[in-house]
């Protein structure tokens, strides 16, 4: 994750999730369109969990797809990152 955020001038600041869905803290530049490093984080998480862990990852796909479409994102500009970081610490961390 921190690899593509890199090649997107990108800073992956947290990681953490549920069963069903993970949390990110990204800082990018506003020259970033969202969607491509969504979709770029979605799509190498994706290959690389499923080399690493097929038999168990394929029980849990959507339709034979690792993530669902959409996504969520959200603006922390006037929260205080360490608000925001502990909200993600709170939260369980992926299976896997």
């Amino acid at each position: 994750m921190r690899e593509v955020c890199t090649d997107f001038e990108a800073e992956l600041k947290q990681f953490n999730g549920e069963d069903d869905h993970v949390h990110l803290l990204v800082h990018y530049p506003p020259k970033v369109q969202l969607s491509k490093l969504v979709n770029s984080l979605k799509g190498v998480s994706a290959r690389l969990l499923r080399k690493e862990y097929d038999a168990h990852v394929r029980r849990y796909l959507w339709g034979g797809h690792f993530w669902s479409g959409s996504y969520f994102a959200g603006s922390c500009g006037g929260a205080p990152l360490t608000v925001v970081r502990q909200y993600i610490e709170n939260q369980k961390r992926p299976v896997g």
